[in-house]
């Protein structure tokens, strides 16, 4: 009988969730919705020292905000709960003592001071990677090269211990990657893993393979750093007997730098401008405050999309999917191997394409709350039409006010390159006479405003391009902007009249 695909995002609470680890939430999501199955969450807070308070809410309103909905976590609850590892820590040590009662996993005594002076002898002896192996082990403080009793006794007497995981000694490690194929390593590559700390918590690797097995997690997707871990993970799940119930791998490509020259850190974001988190972070301990997609006014549904692309491609010239329709398009043989570079224009573009995406009336509201922090009263009509004519120069919700201001505030400074080559006393006349005949427009639309500037163009002998540019000047202080005459409808006769009179007057040195 075929088991339900059952996946996992597995994050520790250290921090903002980096956009590589929301994409590998992302790329399980879509694994399992599209196999009919299902997505965890699991907290791996095992390592309690690097806890940062606020970090766990991060993570689930990250997720929640990218649409990724959970079927089991801390919050939701489900039948595989506590979906803390910190909340499962009294059963880590029953495995831990399975392996080493099967020989799989020994105690270790060495102090702090005893493990540095080992790596000391080992880089003396020109060893490339200085590691507690099979080789290095015998001559170290444990259960395998001390007497029995010996061990006993220092184990009743309380003194600190760590279980390490007996690596063999010459033995080929193999697992088949569903992004990369065969994954060949020597265990000689190994070292003997810390399996349980001296403080009584597990690592990672005790914890993520007891956790994967008993929620019956069937496909491992995570990120490439976890790669050379994966041998290992091997050997746990074929030393507790669970190969035949071992999940799949897949490690995901690196995404790179926009150079392409390594790794897209956490620095990276605020020092080339753009955020490397899905929301804004403060952190607790040094109030740094690092930016985020969400604040910065990406779309969710824009976000996802970019994020999806960041290592995958559907195969097809299609670049914009709903949720839905990457679900029915994603497959993890269309993930590429190598690692990906970040572009945030292509994010900015994405945006774009979402935001003139949505209907004119959902994006008035955008306006209109930017409006009421500046105390300026609008209707929703005039909104709705002020964003179906902006709408095609924005980029995030934000810029319909700082783009359409002038609709609101009349020009208070013209830009004075274009008054010095555009503004003239021939132009003013043309000026002069459009505006004095405005109230004869009986329906004042774009198309009967351009059809008086026309009339009024033809009357003095002039043609359209002579003036356009200053009278857009006179309109909205700029060179440049959407259609001049769908501006002049939304603000009215009145308004425009008012606005060329201002100008007549403070352009008047250039009017020669």
């Amino acid at each position: 009988m075929e088991r339900e695909v059952r996946v996992r995002f597995a994050p520790s609470p250290t921090g903002p969730l980096h956009i590589g680890g929301v994409r590998t939430a992302l790329y399980n999501y879509l694994f399992a919705k599209k196999m009919g199955g299902k997505m965890l969450l699991r907290i791996e807070d095992t390592d309690q020292n690097r806890f940062v308070p606020g970090a766990e809410n991060y993570i689930f309103e990250s997720l929640a905000w990218c649409g990724i909905q959970l079927d089991e976590s801390p919050l939701t609850g489900g039948p595989h709960a506590p979906y803390r590892q910190s909340e499962r820590k009294p059963m880590y040590m029953q495995y831990a003592m399975q392996l080493v009662e099967a020989g799989h996993a020994y105690y270790a005594f060495d102090t702090a001071e005893e493990l540095e002076a080992m790596r000391e002898r080992l880089k003396a002896a020109k060893v490339a990677t200085p590691q507690y192996n099979a080789i290095t082990r015998n001559s170290m403080k444990n259960s395998l090269t001390l007497p029995k009793d010996e061990v006993q006794q220092r184990l009743e007497s309380g003194e600190p211990y760590v279980i390490r995981l007996k690596v063999p000694h010459k033995e080929e490690v193999r697992l088949k990657d569903l992004i990369r194929g065969w994954v060949v390593v020597h265990s000689s590559a190994i070292d003997d893993k810390v399996l349980m700390k001296s403080d009584g918590m597990p690592t990672y690797h005790l914890a993520n393979i007891v956790d994967d097995h008993l929620m019956e997690i069937t496909h491992v997707i995570r990120g490439e750093e976890w790669l050379p871990s994966a041998p290992l993970h091997v050997l746990l799940y074929r030393y507790f007997g669970w190969e035949s119930t071992m999940p799949e791998f897949a490690h995901l490509p690196l995404l790179l730098k926009p150079d392409g020259n390594g790794k897209l850190s956490k620095r990276d974001g605020d020092k080339l401008g753009f955020p490397v988190f899905p929301l804004q972070w403060f952190d607790p301990f040094t109030n740094e405050k690092s930016s985020g997609y969400r604040e910065s006014g990406y779309l969710p549904e824009a976000f996802v999309n970019f994020l999806a692309f960041l290592g995958w491609n559907p195969g097809t010239q299609q670049e914009l999917f709903t949720m839905d329709e990457l679900i029915e398009a994603f497959t993890i043989d269309r993930i590429g191997k190598s690692g990906t570079r970040f572009d945030i224009n292509k994010a900015r573009w994405f945006n774009e394409q979402y935001l003139r995406a949505k209907p004119d009336e959902e994006l008035a509201q955008y306006l209109i709350t930017a409006l009421e922090e500046h105390h300026i009263e609008c209707s929703l009509e005039k909104a709705t039409k002020i964003s179906g004519v902006m709408k095609e120069r924005v980029t995030f919700p934000q810029d319909f006010w700082r783009e359409a201001s002038y609709f609101f505030v009349a020009p208070e400074h013209y830009n004075e390159q274009v008054a010095g080559k555009k503004w003239n006393s021939s132009a003013v006349t043309v000026f002069e006479d459009f505006k004095n005949q405005l109230d004869s427009i009986t329906d004042f639309t774009a198309d009967n405003v351009k059809a008086l500037l026309t009339q009024v163009l033809e009357q003095q002998g002039k043609k359209i391009g002579q003036v356009m540019q200053a009278l857009r000047l006179a309109i909205t202080g700029l060179e440049a902007g959407p259609d001049l005459m769908a501006i002049i409808e939304v603000i009215g006769p009145k308004e425009t009249a008012s606005r060329i009179e201002a100008a007549i007057a403070k352009l008047q040195p250039f009017a020669v």
